[in-house]
Formats: structure tokens, sequence, C-alpha cells
């Protein structure tokens, strides 16, 4: 079974743990008070899109992509339901470009941290970086390795993971342990690292 089989999976059988209906608090939160202006946004791995959503309603330009047709097809119904303009698209961002491109924000929940290797973490970074324009910024929440939930809850990584792998394609402005919001009954801890684009890194 491909990963894009796996996630079409959990979303036709309504078991993703990440998909919580609602915009994740550490996204409003990192948003509101950076703050970061409305601009044109990617949201990578957007799920069923109620982050996008939030942005959009916020006068973010959002275009959000999932590998999942389920999740897109969803998304969209969300979208509309809210009467809000958003864009979607099925994509693999890993093995893609996305055309619209460049960006000033990036954003994603949960993607960064399902990559195992370090080199393949650090080929996402460069692919992010690709998306963004001068001085973009990327947000992204990430299962921490701190965590003491040792079977439950998203992929964990250390601190070290992230930097390792992040440089040198980007700057970062913040690394704060947090929490991720999920149907669990203990939430999962979680990274909120924010990162601004390098020049070298282009």
């Amino acid at each position: 079974m491909t990963v894009e089989d796996r996630f079409n999976e959990h979303y036709k059988e309504g078991s993703a743990p990440w998909d919580i209906g609602k915009p994740d608090f550490n996204l409003i939160q990192v948003v509101t008070a950076t703050p970061i202006a409305p601009c044109k946004t990617l949201e990578i791995g957007c799920g069923t899109g109620d982050n996008a959503i939030w942005l959009s309603e916020e006068n973010f330009t959002v275009l959000g992509v999932d590998a999942s047709e389920i999740a897109i097809e969803k998304a969209r119904e969300k979208a509309a339901n809210a009467n809000v303009i958003c864009k979607y698209a099925v994509l693999n961002f890993s093995k893609s470009h996305v055309e619209e491109a460049p960006f000033a924000f990036a954003f994603d929940r949960g993607c960064f941290h399902t990559l195992d290797s370090a080199s393949e973490r650090q080929t996402f970074a460069k692919q992010v970086n690709r998306h963004l324009g001068e001085n973009g910024l990327w947000l992204s929440l990430i299962g921490n390795a701190d965590d003491e939930l040792l079977n439950e809850g998203p992929p964990k990584r250390t601190a070290g993971d992230i930097v390792g792998a992040v440089e040198p394609y980007f700057e970062i402005l913040s690394l704060v342990s947090s929490q991720f919001e999920t149907h669990l009954p203990a939430p999962p801890r979680a990274w909120v690292c924010l990162m601004r684009k390098r020049k070298s890194g282009e």
C-alpha cells in the first residue's frame, strides 16, 4: 500500500487522528502573535482544509495541496460551505513542483515529521525553500521526541533532527515546545518551528 493509499484509507474511514475539524491553535497563535500579514500561502498536506479555510478567512490567498484525493474533495466541500475562496490541488509535494510558486508563507502540520531519514527531511526543507520567495516564512508543526507517549501520536523528531534538516535552507526564528490537538486522550507534544528562507539556500 502506497503512502497515498494509506492516507486515503484513513480519510475514507474517518480514522485520521490529525483531522480535528478545526484550525490548529498553534497556527492561529503564530500568525496573530508574530504577526504574519496576509499573503500568498501554501499549505502542504492540507488534509480536509480547516487550516487553509481559517487562513482564507484572515485574508490570506491560500493554495492547499495534499496527496489524498478524498481529503481534497472534503476540503473543497468545507470551503464551499464556509463560503470562502480557497484553492486546493491533489499533489505529492515531495515529488512535484507547485506551479503557483513563489509563495510568501508555507505551512505544514505534520508533514515534515513523517520523513524517516535525515536526507529525506533535508530534501523536504530544500523543496519548501524552492517554493518560497525572498524572506519567505515556513511554519512547521512537528512531533516532539521529548514526548513520553512512546506508541501513540505522530512520528517524533528531536530539535537536532530539525536543525540538521533545515540548514542551510532556513534560519530558525523560533522553535517552541507545544502540543497537537488530536482526538487522543493525552495530547502529543509538538515542536512549533517558524523559519525564514535563507538566500544561500536558493
